[in-house]
């Protein structure tokens, strides 16, 4: 059976799409941290980041640099966190939050409530700076 995510990207659930690639796709989460928390994941659905091939390990890392480096540019924040949790759902994911803060990152942190229009927006900022 198919994964949340692969559903997504499939165009079966709609999403905040920030970039995509042949292999890999970018999208906001729906329970952000903070504005412009993103999830990076390959299309090809494998559970556990570490059972990834090499390339496909260093291909989703090279995409994630590339979509952090665009959150940077379009969300003020002093870095971009990142995280590989991998319980949530069953297919490989990164989380990059803009943080200001090291507690910006903890996943306890009550999700912030955005409007459609805000999640929009905030998705078009950030892939108008995607140089990929």
């Amino acid at each position: 059976m198919a994964t949340i995510f692969t559903k997504i990207i499939r165009g079966e659930i709609p999403c905040y799409k920030v970039a995509e690639s042949e292999k890999y796709f970018a999208f906001l989460d729906i329970n952000p941290l903070t504005a412009g928390h993103t999830l990076v994941v390959p299309k090809k659905e494998t559970d556990y980041i570490f059972d990834l091939g090499d390339d496909d390990y260093s291909g989703l890392m090279l995409f994630a640099k590339k979509i952090a480096l665009g959150i940077e540019k379009a969300i003020p924040c002093a870095r971009i966190g990142v995280a590989v949790v991998g319980l949530e759902v069953p297919h490989t994911h990164i989380h990059l939050v803009p943080i200001n803060a090291i507690s910006d990152l903890n996943f306890a942190n009550p999700k912030m409530k955005m409007t459609h229009d805000e999640f929009e927006k905030i998705a078009l900022r950030i892939s108008e700076k995607i140089i990929l």
